[in-house]
């Protein structure tokens, strides 16, 4: 009597629910998985079965009669690598848990609305929400989604890319094993190694390691915690077994000696994977062919040099000047016969590994010298420039001014910074450039300008084209940038001066963030309208959606539009701690978090001071900042 014979979460069927585990005991062995029907009309266990493998890293598969179907890549303590869709918040509050008894296991959030993942008979892991309008369940994820998130679709040491016109193709230092079945798109042998490696860790010629950003790294990883990231290359290359690496910033080091299956090839998140070539597939015999063109070249450029100077040497001694004809130059022109037309980079500032490092003069001409037509905008830094390097490629200059206080040794840490950084809604950084007083970001350039000009100038032509489903669009990628900065990249960036005229907007109107991090180095006093106020006495009436658009209101978009005026609202509020993270704004917008919390009135000219709330304050104290100095003027952002 009181035994339990079958318990539900125990020995779940087809349905992963809220707070249930999935466990992976690694010492008895013992799991605890989901197991799909046999078809859709029979619950008779099927072909497939999804659960958490815990040895090395933990990770979520699914099975197919025991072999693996799909892997999630793994577990770093907050997401799991191998998904996509974790590195934004819509599968946000799963975790893995260790009990510290040999027994792992996977759980879902338990949350205010109804939520379920099913393993279908096919073999598809599904989230679902329920709609409680349509009666119905909606999907919100669902995986494998594409043919590249099947397990080792691409074979061994082959890499799967479902945007690529062949979406398999063979990882560097590597062909196919058999080039007819790869030509007729049979992957499944895969690649092998072309050179074999010379496991020379040590000498001039020894194994390198060609970077793959954005991965979905291998399985079998084995992990290593080190005291820093370069300990990864470091020890994989004094390992001769070690074949490639991956760090992460949770993970720390993870290695791979035998094979790497199930690589896949992300669009703006991922993890950088090293391969280990051997020096053969660096290309050695072009670099001897660079050592003899080097010399030439400089042997060249010396004598051209000293014919130079004995000519304007014999010219000034005839009392004759040369033309007088201008070179652009570094912060001004300079004539031809100035000793400052020796371009030389600053010493402070070395070149940056992973990021081109572009000569002066090719800035200058990309941009026809600086042309005023070329002007897209200024700012506390100074001008920006449209440039073209040819072949198409257009770019985008910040031509940092002398007033901006910038030294050679912040600038290199704001690239540092910047080059690290690398998300689909966030401008990417093409190289910097350094020569005398001239510093500059090169960026690419981005067609539809800023979102300030796009939305505040009724001149231009693209304010129509805005409607409201591009514009929550623009929303959401604002803050899947925003929780990347905040939580996912490897330096948490807190951007500080978030607005309109610092997002800009490619060719398909995706928002991408700029100037993040500019803002902590730069300082000074940036402009900002003071619009909560309007904001909340229209709230604060029931009217809400006057301060929306009148180009894109309508009654179709009036929930929608509310929903986000109210969120704006709680971003807003007096306290910190009352303000939503942007993961939770996230999560409000998908409405994942269905219910939204009142919203306080934001702060004008009531001041915080920086207690916690419901600390008592002195009478007459209230005025003064931390320090004790005194400020004029207070302004919620």
């Amino acid at each position: 009597m009181g035994d339990v014979l079958w318990e539900s979460f125990s020995d779940p069927s087809s349905v992963f629910l809220p707070t249930m585990r999935i466990i992976d005991n690694v010492d008895t062995g013992k799991k605890v998985v989901v197991s799909s029907w046999k078809n859709a009309s029979s619950p008779e266990t099927g072909d497939f079965a999804s659960g958490l493998e815990a040895l090395n890293i933990p990770q979520m598969f699914t099975w197919n009669d025991g072999r693996p179907y799909w892997r999630s890549g793994p577990w770093n303590g907050l997401i799991l690598i191998g998904v996509q869709d974790m590195y934004s918040p819509y599968l946000d509050g799963f975790s893995v848990v260790d009990d510290h008894a040999g027994s792992f296991y996977f759980i879902a959030p338990q949350v205010n609305f109804l939520m379920k993942t099913d393993l279908n008979s096919s073999g598809s892991l599904l989230q679902k929400l329920w709609n409680d309008e349509k009666k119905s369940w909606d999907v919100t994820w669902l995986a494998p989604s594409n043919e590249c998130d099947v397990y080792g679709t691409c074979g061994p040491f082959g890499s799967c890319d479902i945007r690529a016109t062949s979406m398999c193709s063979c990882l560097r230092g590597f062909e196919a094993v058999n080039s007819d079945e790869w030509g007729s798109g049979n992957w499944t042998n895969g690649c092998q190694r072309v050179n074999q490696l010379e496991c020379d860790a040590g000498g001039p010629n020894g194994d390198g390691f060609v970077r793959l950003p954005f991965m979905k790294v291998p399985d079998f990883a084995e992990q290593f915690t080190p005291r820093q990231e370069d300990e990864c290359r470091s020890r994989c290359l004094g390992n001769c077994s070690c074949i490639a690496y991956a760090y992460d910033a949770k993970i720390g080091c993870m290695f791979w000696s035998d094979t790497l299956i199930d690589v896949q090839q992300f669009s703006g998140v991922g993890v950088d994977l090293y391969i280990r070539l051997s020096p053969s597939d660096f290309g050695k015999e072009k670099d001897k062919k660079v050592y003899i063109i080097i010399p030439v070249v400089v042997g060249v450029a010396c004598i051209s040099a000293m014919i130079f100077v004995a000519w304007c040497w014999m010219v000034k001694r005839k009392g004759q000047k040369p033309e007088q004809k201008k070179v652009f130059q570094a912060e001004q022109t300079f004539p031809s016969d100035s000793t400052a037309i020796v371009m030389k980079q600053e010493s402070e500032v070395d070149s940056i590994e992973e990021l081109p490092l572009f000569s002066f003069e090719t800035v200058a001409n990309a941009t026809d010298q600086f042309n005023e037509d070329n002007l897209l905008g200024k700012g506390g830094f100074g001008p920006v420039y449209k440039g073209n390097l040819g072949g198409g490629k257009e770019i985008a200059v910040k031509r940092l001014s002398a007033a901006s206080g910038q030294g050679g040794h912040e600038f290199k840490n704001e690239v540092i910074v910047i080059s690290k950084l690398q998300h689909r809604n966030l401008v990417r950084l093409l190289g910097y450039c350094v020569e005398k007083e001239e510093k500059m970001l090169i960026y690419e350039y981005m067609p539809n300008k800023s979102l300030d000009f796009c939305l505040f100038d009724d001149s231009n032509p693209s304010k129509k084209v805005l409607d409201w489903r591009k514009r929550l669009n623009i929303i959401e990628g604002i803050g899947r940038g925003l929780l990347y900065l905040h939580r996912d990249s490897r330096l948490k960036i807190i951007h500080r001066d978030l607005k309109p005229s610092n997002v800009l907007l490619d060719e398909d109107w995706n928002p991408k963030i700029s100037d993040f991090g500019m803002a902590r180095i730069f300082g000074g006093d940036q402009e900002h309208d003071n619009t909560a106020r309007v904001a909340w006495r229209l709230w604060s009436e029931g009217d809400g959606l006057a301060f929306a658009d009148e180009g894109i209101a309508s009654s179709d978009s009036k929930g929608e539009m509310e929903r986000c005026i109210h969120i704006a609202l709680l971003c807003v509020q007096e306290f910190p701690k009352d303000r939503p993270t942007i993961q939770t704004v996230l999560s409000m917008l998908s409405r994942e978090i269905v219910e939204l919390p009142a919203p306080e009135q934001p702060m004008f000219d009531e001041k915080w001071n920086g207690l916690p709330v419901g600390t008592t304050v002195a009478a007459g104290e209230l005025g003064h900042s931390v320090n004790e100095l005194t400020i004029t003027a207070i302004d919620g952002r």
